[in-house]
């Protein structure tokens, strides 16, 4: 699956302040620093990064972008998102400001539901014309790859419409990279409800053949929680999935523990996301896992939950962890990657250097791109400069971008205007 248009740039970025790489090894490791740094990227990929004065003789010659003692990090990941859909959700957040929860939304005919029914009415062009602003803010904040899910359709050429938006903006080279989801198991429609079993049987047998044939999704997702879909019903879903090559991952444990979360592990998943709710024995699954713990601070943030997902409790017994914005219009209407970084450290108790790893390389582990979220040789070229006086300052100076230039496989997809003249337009 190619997750995005080529990319093949040569750049040269010298004079880098703070030069940060989470690297490859566990999740609370230190990251590496180097000040007074570069990064070589030739053909898209690092060839060489390290101290200005490890500079090979070779890389003379190479278009070169001075970063004028700015902070370099790999280009960001932002591992879950819902990126494609039609009309905002405003009036569900005055309904939670009054008090109304997101279960007493959804029975209301709102939530996923309603915007499964705006989607259906919206052709393939408008939802590409709506999406492509949404994706290239992304970029804004340092990210250069995201994962887009489908999940408003629930009927199977509704959720085909939502991939094919996905793959026309993944052709779009000033895009960041797109990771496309099925996730037909969003929800259970209206029209099934007095029949569940239909609807899985719809999934299995006729949505996810459909999307296989088309090519159009690496990962299927599933719902796993009260008021979505069982554990049994999400392994049916899941196990026709792997059988038909798709990579798998869960929405778990937001709201009750139902085992979706040693499900995953079972399963082999990418990653199990949200996880509010997991309890001892999913934390202990994931402790002895290659699965990632995706984390969703800004969800429980802006549903106004009780509580977080337990961070340092899975940091703290080894699990692997990335923080992502679940961008979506009802319960996460932000981009801001960066953001999530800051939630990661208030909200949820992790290190600055945890979050930079969970929004770099735990993201790019969650979506098995071993070849980002890092700054080493074979890497691809994706880095995001901020101006910032120190790597912390990209939590503790909190809400602001801080993102000067976004760099995809070499080349400049976004600059802040007014940047300098250090920077290529």
């Amino acid at each position: 699956m190619i997750d995005s248009a080529a990319d093949g740039g040569d750049l040269l970025i010298t004079d880098i302040g703070q030069l940060v790489d989470p690297g490859e090894g566990a999740f609370s490791a230190p990251l590496e620093i180097v000040t007074d740094a570069f990064v070589w990227i030739r053909e898209g990929r690092v060839v060489a990064a390290g101290p200005m004065s490890d500079l090979p003789g070779d890389a003379a010659g190479t278009q070169a972008l001075s970063a004028g003692g700015r902070v370099a990090l790999p280009g960001l990941v932002d591992s879950h998102t819902h990126a494609v859909f039609g009309a905002t959700r405003e009036h569900e957040f005055e309904q939670r400001l009054a008090g109304a929860s997101y279960q007493e939304i959804a029975e209301q005919g709102g939530g996923i539901g309603f915007s499964v029914l705006d989607l259906h009415a919206r052709s393939e062009d408008d939802l590409v014309h709506l999406s492509r602003p949404r994706l290239a803010a992304s970029a804004r904040f340092g990210v250069t790859t995201v994962e887009v899910k489908s999940g408003y359709g629930l009927a199977t050429e509704q959720e085909l419409k939502m991939l094919r938006v996905v793959a026309r903006l993944a052709t779009e080279p000033e895009l960041p990279r797109l990771v496309p989801t099925f996730l037909g198991a969003h929800a259970v429609p209206v029209e099934f409800a007095a029949d569940r079993a239909a609807f899985v049987r719809l999934v299995v047998d006729e949505m996810l053949p459909a999307v296989a044939a088309e090519r159009l999704a690496e990962f299927c997702d599933v719902f796993c929680d009260q008021g979505a879909f069982t554990r049994d019903e999400a392994e049916t879903i899941l196990r026709r999935a792997a059988e038909l090559g798709f990579g798998l991952k869960i929405h778990a444990d937001e709201f009750v523990p139902l085992g979706g979360t040693q499900l995953a592990v079972e399963l082999g998943a990418a990653s199990v996301d949200h996880l509010v709710a997991v309890d001892d024995a999913g934390i202990a699954a994931l402790a002895e896992s290659d699965t990632v713990a995706t984390l969703l601070p800004g969800t429980s943030f802006f549903l106004r939950l009780d509580r977080h997902a337990p961070a340092r409790a899975l940091a703290d017994r080894g699990a692997n962890v990335a923080l992502a914005t679940d961008f979506n219009p009802g319960s996460s209407m932000t981009q801001n990657l960066l953001l999530m970084v800051a939630f990661g450290c208030c909200l949820l108790g992790l290190t600055v250097g945890e979050a930079l790893r969970a929004v770099t390389r735990g993201g790019a582990l969650a979506l098995r791109r071993m070849d980002r979220g890092i700054l080493m040789p074979g890497a691809v070229g994706d880095v995001a400069l901020f101006e910032v006086p120190d790597y912390r300052h990209l939590a503790y100076h909190y809400g602001m971008s801080h993102c000067v230039v976004t760099i995809k496989g070499g080349e400049v997809i976004w600059r802040r205007a007014g940047g300098g003249s250090r920077f290529p337009t």
